[in-house]
């Protein structure tokens, strides 16, 4: 998920390198650790498989969201190994010493030590809710006749829920941020949306989530070229179905990074009751994403040295549609133009959707209502996590999925209204 990251981390995408192969080694197994580059600290697991009499070797960048990257063997026995991933100009070359994999890390002329040690820590994530769920479900279809996306979704009723009752439940449509994610915006084992729907489930208010186009078990319509507009018309398509349902006495939208973005264009096109912009932009594009580069290049330690002007001189900025959109989207109109109550909200350690920039700006721009909530939440990254730096290198590492706080102020909002 691409969630505004414009900063290459160290371990990137999988390649398509075939690893070497030996018949047999005292190394089997998992081995992992920690890789420490200025502020940032990454996990590594580094994974010796046998298959059909062989070896094989792949890695794992947990905190980037990177699994099983191929990975080319230059040595190995029952002492010591030697690897590399070409593409990215990465080698880890150690030896056994006292049950730990002692070595160095080299990238691109930069080098420094790492230990690994076997097996792997297990993942917690005690949010994630796990059934049986005191609330009803749904498997749903709806479609963007338009783009000939055919999105499918999750429609969670509220506790208690009856059909034939006078008073007929708020529901709430859930849209994930940039990139292609699954219903329950999925990251790093993460499941926010997930979270989200069962906490206002059981306070009375539904929900309804889907897989982006073409992923899960969505189908069809534009990836590779599509924008935010064109995902925009996928959400469009969701309000329409739950509006046809006639269930729900009020249909609003919740938004996250580019969500927040989808969000305003329906608040704008008047689509929507009510609006929950979770690190929503509120500046230019390619103001956002300059601002969002020289945060994490300080933060890494590295010259804060990123302007409007230099990065959009960059080649992902002439080649990728979606950033090429995004660069040149403006915001304000959008926002100025939504008359439904809004509640944004951002912490003030994001380092993707800065709060202080974009925040102030929702703030300056929405039309004046008392119905309005402008919330900064100390401590909290992108994510809504309690952390220490707000690098996206720590999602993975954070066993929260999401605030209580910031769930507990949506639920009383929407509540409120």
């Amino acid at each position: 998920m691409k969630k505004f990251i414009s900063v290459v981390l160290l371990v990137v995408a999988a390649v398509t390198i075939q690893a070497q192969v030996n018949t047999t080694t005292a190394l089997l197994g998992s081995w992992s650790g920690k890789l420490k580059v200025g502020a940032m600290s990454l996990t590594l697991v580094l994974h010796l498989e046998q298959a059909d009499g062989y070896v094989k070797v792949s890695l794992d960048s947990p905190d980037q969201g990177a699994k099983g990257i191929p990975t080319f063997k230059e040595y190995l026995s029952d002492d010591s190994l030697a690897v590399k991933v070409e593409s990215i100009g990465m080698t880890y070359r150690a030896r056994l010493k006292e049950e730990k994999l002692d070595g160095t890390f080299s990238q691109n002329g930069f080098s420094t030590k790492l230990v690994l040690t076997k097996g792997v820590t297990e993942v917690k994530r005690p949010q994630t809710p796990k059934p049986p769920y005191p609330y009803v479900t749904d498997d749903v279809v709806f479609r963007n006749e338009a783009d000939g996306a055919t999105l499918s979704g999750t429609l969670t009723w509220p506790v208690g829920y009856d059909k034939d009752a006078k008073k007929k439940p708020v529901v709430l449509l859930l849209v994930s941020g940039s990139g292609q994610q699954n219903r329950d915006e999925e990251l790093f084992e993460h499941k926010p949306f997930l979270v989200i729907a069962d906490y206002l489930a059981r306070l009375g208010i539904a929900t309804l989530r889907y897989d982006d186009r073409a992923t899960g078990k969505s189908v069809g319509g534009e990836v590779k070229n599509a924008t935010t507009a064109d995902f925009s018309r996928d959400a469009a398509a969701g309000i329409d179905f739950l509006r046809s349902n006639k269930a729900f006495s009020k249909v609003g939208i919740l938004g996250h990074s580019e969500g927040g973005s989808i969000a305003f264009k329906l608040g704008a096109q008047k689509k929507v009751d009510f609006i929950v912009s979770l690190a929503g932009p509120g500046v230019k594009g390619d103001t956002l994403l300059a601002a969002q580069a020289n945060r994490i290049l300080s933060l890494s330690g590295q010259p804060a040295n990123m302007t409007v002007e230099k990065y959009r001189q960059q080649e992902a900025v002439q080649q990728v549609p979606w950033v090429r959109w995004f660069c040149d989207y403006d915001p304000s109109d959008d926002i100025r133009k939504t008359p439904c109550p809004v509640f944004a909200l951002n912490g003030n350690l994001d380092c993707q959707v800065l709060s202080s920039l974009n925040l102030e700006a929702i703030r300056c721009l929405l039309p004046s209502s008392k119905r309005h909530l402008i919330k900064e939440y100390p401590f909290l990254n992108h994510l809504f996590q309690h952390c220490t730096t707000g690098l996206p290198t720590e999602y993975g590492q954070i066993e929260e999925t999401i605030s209580s706080e910031v769930l507990e102020d949506i639920a009383r909002w929407i509540q409120s209204l």
